[in-house]
């Protein structure tokens, strides 16, 4: 991590720290939505930005999670919070058990069969699935979560909550990166034929990043069931999808400040003209369709990797 990363991210820690002491209760929600948002998103850039690999059903993971903690603690008893780590392995295992069939699809193909897993995971929410789901009204009476004996009720005990694991995610997504994992994800990006004839198990790193992506989202479920304390169908539609997918691409595919620069601009910035409601939509799609023309990489772009021999055998060293 460069010295210019690390001091803006210093610079945006001590803002953020100091946010709930001058911003009204609405405000601070506005950042706990930021929050979540950035938090699927950095999940969704292990699989798309990372990887590679075109996922518009992200949502899907997102509803497993927060399904699971619903059911963990209104039929259990379960605390909110220990369900967390629950809620990403659920989720990571059901990536890993749908993606199987479909990892060696490409492009387009994947993209098409991402877009049917969120839906058939939306409709069976919707037709309450061996009775635990809910149907069409969700659950409800979801707890709020405890930490420290402090029971987490207003947005700015919320703020602290959400921020700080923003925060572990960003450490431990950059020092992914720079891991043998995470080298041969991006190799898997840039060329995966390449990657495939230098000994990389393609078919396994796929594989592996959609369960590590889907695990994040889970536990960014887990948050979010427990800062709503109720859940329905309609919190994960294909329009999430298409959000997370928008706030990656425009942030920029495989950067982390990208995707946090996304974050705040795709949830976070529409809040600010919401008295031109009639409006707002209108001139913020046009907005992102200039970006997208004259930023194809987004604003803040991932440096292009480029194959070298010493890295290619790095790479083979790979697990």
């Amino acid at each position: 991590m460069s010295r210019g990363l690390l001091v803006s991210y210093a610079i945006l820690t001590v803002v953020l720290a100091g946010a709930p002491l001058v911003l009204d209760a609405y405000w601070v929600d506005v950042l706990n939505s930021v929050g979540l948002y950035a938090l699927l998103a950095l999940s969704l850039n292990i699989i798309l930005g990372d990887a590679g690999l075109f996922n518009m059903g992200h949502a899907a993971f997102y509803a497993v999670g927060a399904y699971t903690t619903a059911i963990l603690n209104t039929r259990l008893g379960l605390p909110t919070l220990w369900a967390l780590p629950v809620s990403g392995l659920v989720a990571a295992l059901f990536a890993a058990l749908v993606a199987r069939p479909v990892i060696h699809l490409r492009g387009d193909y994947l993209l098409i069969v991402t877009i049917g897993l969120g839906e058939i995971v939306r409709i069976a929410l919707v037709n309450d699935v061996f009775g635990l789901t809910g149907g069409a009204n969700g659950l409800f009476g979801i707890a709020r979560p405890t930490l420290f004996g402090l029971k987490i009720r207003r947005p700015h005990e919320f703020f602290y909550l959400i921020w700080a694991f923003v925060a572990l995610t960003v450490f431990l997504f950059h020092r992914l990166e720079q891991s043998r994992f995470g080298r041969a994800l991006n190799y898997l990006r840039e060329d995966p034929v390449a990657a495939e004839g230098s000994g990389v198990n393609t078919g396994r790193y796929k594989l592996l990043a959609f369960a590590l992506g889907a695990a994040w989202a889970g536990m960014a479920g887990n948050l979010y069931a427990a800062k709503m304390t109720i859940i329905s169908p309609e919190s994960f539609s294909f329009w999430e999808s298409v959000l997370l997918f928008l706030i990656v691409i425009l942030g920029g595919s495989g950067s982390i400040p990208g995707v946090l620069l996304g974050a705040f601009l795709v949830v976070g910035l529409p809040e600010l003209f919401r008295g031109f409601a009639s409006a707002r939509m209108l001139v913020f799609g046009l907005v992102m369709m200039v970006l997208m023309v004259f930023r194809t990489q987004g604003l803040l772009p991932l440096r292009t990797v480029r194959f070298k021999k010493s890295d290619l055998e790095r790479a083979r060293a790979a697990p």
